[in-house]
């Protein structure tokens, strides 16, 4: 803990008030996401929507459009159902145990034990990514955490080690710490011991072979798709997006119409736009973007759309046409959004 006072990170913005609503925030941004990148997107977030209130309240479209770039839109989702949980069942205000926390909606056993620890000063610990690490390391715990029991053995080690004194101050302190040191010293690679403030109670660093913590044996499998997108485009400058199913890659966002094929995609405009003449479609650079468990190869085909097309798409359900200052406002994946503004924008 004395180590945090001098050494740890103390100037983040969330880290300055114990507002449970801020704490949440910046604890469902910064899963699988940096610090660097959580930063610029945390502050326009509070500038939307400054309090619970305000965020319930909002169309999810508009959360969406906020959150576009962060990646992992299901974390926006769930973060637009819990205000309004907060809002419809807790009157407003945070649950302050950890236990009632994990009720609410994208709210996991680590994120209701980080808020209840730095808003509320409960006893309870974390295991995000940087924890589980440290934890693993310092007590060479070599249980295969793919595996349920282990995991369990683990949290149960993390809830012995908190503090027992003096929790007010002791509890935000000692989790910021555990969640400092993972980041900036026990790092997955080429971890700096020498510098730890644990290295002399760290059986895995006694041993010279911290990296081999924490033991996962299942590792995500991943697989490729191509798609290709649709990019009709009217007169005007506009394109036809469609929004998304509210399951699935890039759900419930709004995109160009998504084809598993070129031949897919021809068919598609020559049986619903007659007399779109092929040789005016412009096809741009297929381009990757690499999911968590997927790498989506995507090929984009400019369309130009008459006014009788833009007319048939108009009566199409959870579609639209946009230009630059509409699609904007619209929760857009990042690479759509991208290619959106290089090429029409």
């Amino acid at each position: 803990m004395q180590w945090q006072a001098s050494h740890g990170r103390n100037h983040l913005p969330w880290q300055q008030t114990r507002d449970p609503y801020r704490v949440w925030l910046s604890e469902i941004m910064l899963q699988q996401t940096q610090v660097s990148t959580v930063l610029g997107y945390y502050q326009r977030f509070l500038d939307a929507f400054p309090d619970v209130a305000s965020l319930a309240a909002a169309p999810q479209d508009a959360v969406l459009a906020l959150w576009s770039g962060l990646g992992y839109y299901s974390r926006a989702r769930n973060l637009h159902k819990c205000a309004q949980a907060v809002m419809e069942l807790w009157g407003g205000r945070f649950p302050q145990t950890a236990q009632e926390l994990e009720t609410l909606p994208g709210i996991g056993r680590s994120t209701a034990g980080a808020i209840a620890s730095f808003c509320f000063s409960e006893r309870v610990p974390i295991l995000d990514a940087n924890v589980r690490r440290v934890l693993t390391r310092v007590l060479a715990f070599d249980g295969d955490l793919a595996q349920s029991k282990n995991e369990k053995l683990l949290w149960e080690q993390a809830q012995l080690l908190c503090p027992t004194e003096k929790l007010q101050e002791s509890m935000p302190r000692y989790t910021q710490g555990m969640m400092d040191l993972g980041a900036s010293i026990c790092t997955p690679r080429n971890p700096t011991c020498l510098v730890c403030p644990l290295h002399k109670e760290c059986r895995a660093g006694r041993s010279g072979n911290p990296e081999a913590y924490p033991v996962r044996t299942r590792k995500l499998k991943r697989s490729s798709e191509a798609w290709w997108l649709l990019i009709a485009k009217d007169a005007q400058g506009r394109v036809w997006l469609q929004k998304r199913p509210q399951a699935g890659i890039w759900a419930g966002l709004y995109s160009p119409p998504v084809f598993q094929s070129e031949a897919d995609l021809q068919q598609y405009v020559q049986r619903n736009w007659s007399g779109a003449d092929a040789a005016r479609w412009t096809h741009l650079p297929a381009f990757l973007h690499v999911l968590t468990h997927k790498d989506l190869h995507l090929h984009p085909v400019i369309v130009p759309a008459d006014q009788s097309h833009v007319a048939m798409v108009l009566e199409a359900d959870g579609a639209c046409w946009t230009g630059p200052a509409g699609w904007a406002e619209l929760g857009l994946p990042a690479p759509v959004r991208k290619l959106l503004d290089s090429q029409l924008g």
